[in-house]
């Protein structure tokens, strides 16, 4: 079993590393709220974006943090934001409008590759989201993996990232995933972790899976080892576990449950603790296991779609579309299938007093 940081190879598993073996228990933390990343959806209205619900959803979730005094960040421009459908315009226009309304927050602009032709990786094709991101203030990119990238050997892997790195001006998040999100995705190895997590441009990483449980042995890896890092948990199946181990969340499922998002990690974080508190976290994970359950092909990527259904019944959005380029489409009866998942968390909001969660 592997302790030592410099036995690590690339090609070692984490199931060779005691972080693999870690217990949730042993990082448990009641004194850190580490912040609030969610990944703002960019909605639609006869197929152009919605402004108007754009910033009032976003002001809504401002309020949600300043209630319970919770550290938010917003993530703009990734998969929640349609990163994938955007053109460059596009893509700056949803920043140029984001800043425009809300001049404070910091956020955190996804990248991928752009324009991505051929058999090579080239670490150029980062620079057009990078360039466009980096134009504004109080901003940090996260470095989304894209299917050449993600391809590479571990050691190539890694020399692709810091190539990436030399146009970033900025602190940087890296970001893993697993194929519930698209097919080809693979998590970053222990070694590979390692490697990014001492570049002097991260400051942290998400990781992205409903699986396995990475963001523990990421969480694990980094306390023993004393890492300048911070684990961003991108797990919306385990979004209790991040608020127990005091560790950040950049989730999509941040946007439909904000409310009792940040109401939990105030009550995580109070003396005496209130043991309702996990109450509250069965009932927004019961809200999120239906917004990201599934379809018959293994993929979680219609999310975006229940999120829609869940802010309209909200009354923060007038409509439900999704990019008119976006495949990833519930079946017609969403409205209603979002409504009753709706109905355990509204109850605990309700004998809680968390009043920003409501039906309109």
């Amino acid at each position: 079993m592997i302790t030592d940081p410099n036995e690590l190879s690339p090609d070692t598993p984490w199931s060779n590393t005691v972080w693999a073996h870690t217990p949730e228990e042993s990082l448990v933390d009641h004194s850190n709220n580490a912040r609030l990343c969610v990944a703002t959806l960019l909605p639609f209205k006869n197929q152009q974006p919605d402004w108007e619900g754009f910033e009032k959803s976003i002001a809504w979730m401002q309020s949600c943090a300043d209630t319970y005094g919770v550290e938010i960040a917003y993530v703009l421009n990734a998969d929640t934001g349609y990163i994938f459908n955007l053109n460059e315009d596009l893509y700056a226009e949803v920043i140029r409008r984001f800043r425009s309304a809300f001049p404070d927050p910091t956020i955190i602009c996804g990248t991928t590759a752009v324009g991505a032709t051929g058999d090579t990786f080239q670490a150029d094709w980062y620079r057009p989201h990078l360039d466009i991101a980096q134009s504004f203030d109080n901003v940090e990119v996260m470095l989304m993996t894209s299917k050449l990238l993600n391809e590479l050997p571990t050691e190539a892997r890694r020399d692709a990232y810091f190539n990436i790195l030399e146009n970033v001006s900025v602190p940087a998040i890296v970001h893993a995933l697993e194929p519930s999100f698209v097919p080809w995705a693979t998590p970053f190895s222990p070694w590979l972790l390692r490697e990014l997590a001492n570049h002097d441009k991260v400051v942290g990483g998400k990781i992205s899976t409903l699986d396995e449980p990475h963001f523990l042995y990421w969480s694990a890896m980094v306390k023993d080892l004393g890492l300048d890092f911070s684990p961003h948990s991108g797990d919306d199946y385990g979004i209790a576990s991040a608020i127990k181990l005091g560790r950040a969340l950049l989730i999509g499922a941040g946007v439909s449950a904000c409310p009792l998002i940040c109401a939990a990690k105030k009550m995580w974080t109070t003396e005496p603790l209130d043991t309702r508190v996990y109450k509250l976290f069965e009932a927004f994970q019961s809200l999120e296991d239906a917004v990201f359950r599934l379809d018959s092909k293994g993929s979680a990527a219609a999310y975006k779609h229940s999120t829609a259904h869940v802010l309209k019944h909200l009354g923060l959005i007038d409509s439900t579309e999704v990019h008119p380029e976006c495949p990833d489409i519930r079946p017609d009866d969403e409205s209603d299938r979002m409504k009753e998942a709706m109905l355990r968390p509204l109850r605990v909001a309700e004998r809680l007093g968390i009043d920003l969660f409501k039906l309109a």
